[in-house]
């Protein structure tokens, strides 16, 4: 009978042990979604804002030769 609980008691180490392996492999995916995310965002934002100061230039251009 000892035998038998201590291979029971292995079986719930190695599970728990795989279940906090999972559950860590999930959060590392979670984070660099995350930071993927947010370079993406940042890249939008910065190309937005590119695209709203050449057209300040080209119009204070516009208004210069004019």
């Amino acid at each position: 009978m000892r035998n038998v609980d201590q291979v029971s008691s292995i079986k719930s180490e190695l599970l728990e042990l795989f279940m906090n392996l999972q559950e860590n492999e999930h959060q590392q995916r979670k984070r660099s979604a995350a930071v993927r995310y947010l370079r993406a965002r940042r890249g939008i934002e910065l190309h937005n804002e590119f695209k709203r100061l050449e057209h300040q230039l080209a119009t204070l251009e516009d208004e210069r030769f004019s």
